[in-house]
């Protein structure tokens, strides 16, 4: 199963991708060298040693992962005052509309962290960012740098690794099972965009986006990637299973949208409730 990490790690050798016929040693080697030389650099050390210091530090707490869909702008965000979220992506085009800020916010894929960028280095919010990000993103006490590696299968401590898993939510679960939340909370996740076509191919955006709560979000001919929600399910599907392997678990408190995979619960509900 792909994931985001095929189509947006720069870090590839182009020329091995090129090749007519597949190697595997020299895809192997490819994967070494390049883990390698990430393991060298100063930054991996500091978020590696940020990561392990935050692991199971919220262990047995709740937790909210605020996704981008449309249906966000249904939910009262007020709602989650003294519950931890996680914000993803562009979350902060958000602001202007409520007082409401998240904990952190995570964002892996390079197109919205380039074109995200100058928030993402003005913010003192706490940042979970790809290490593909670390020439337009500068490293600050705010910031981890995350590895990203292409396998098909998620990580508890995501201190080393973690899977891009198709869908920058995956991995806020991923990271949310490593500092320990039992209970997670999914709003905003809609699972269903307007623009149609293959699973991750780079399109250019119209004048509006009606598929995230802003219409800014991805506009004005900027480039992105179309969703692969086939690979998306798989990797719900994985995470839902590791939480419950644990007795912890996911919840979709989404109001709408096409997200199946996790249990349904009214957000009000889920704050009240306990596993």
């Amino acid at each position: 199963m792909p994931t985001e990490l095929d189509h947006q790690n720069k870090d590839v050798n182009p020329l091995v991708l090129q090749r007519a016929t597949t190697n595997p040693y020299l895809h192997a080697a490819s994967i070494v060298l390049d883990r390698f030389n990430w393991d060298l650099n100063p930054c991996a050390w500091r978020s590696r040693s940020r990561l392990r210091n935050l692991k199971d530090t919220h262990k047995g707490k709740k937790a909210v992962i605020v996704c981008n869909g449309p249906s966000l702008l249904k939910i009262d965000l007020k709602q989650l005052g003294g519950v931890f979220t996680f914000g993803l992506n562009k979350i902060n085009l958000l602001f202007d509309k409520t007082e409401w800020r998240p904990n952190c916010i995570i964002a892996i894929n390079q197109y919205v962290l380039e074109q995200n960028s100058d928030f993402f280095n003005q913010t003192e919010l706490p940042l979970f960012v790809n290490r593909t990000a670390r020439n337009i993103i500068q490293f600050r006490e705010n910031v981890v740098f995350l590895h990203l590696a292409a396998q098909n299968k998620l990580a508890r401590d995501v201190s080393i690794s973690m899977s891009a898993g198709a869908t920058v939510t995956t991995a806020a679960l991923q990271i949310a099972f490593h500092m320990g939340f039992s209970d997670v909370a999914l709003v905003g996740c809609d699972h269903n965009f307007a623009q149609k076509g293959a699973a991750n191919r780079a399109v250019i955006a119209s004048e509006n986006d009606p598929s995230h709560f802003d219409p800014r979000y991805f506009s004005g001919g900027v480039t992105w990637q179309l969703p692969d929600l086939t690979a998306s399910e798989y990797y719900y599907d994985l995470a839902a299973n590791m939480f419950a392997a644990f007795d912890r678990r996911i919840v979709n408190c989404t109001i709408g949208g096409r997200l199946e995979v996790f249990q349904r619960m009214e957000l009000t509900s889920w704050l009240q409730s306990s596993i």
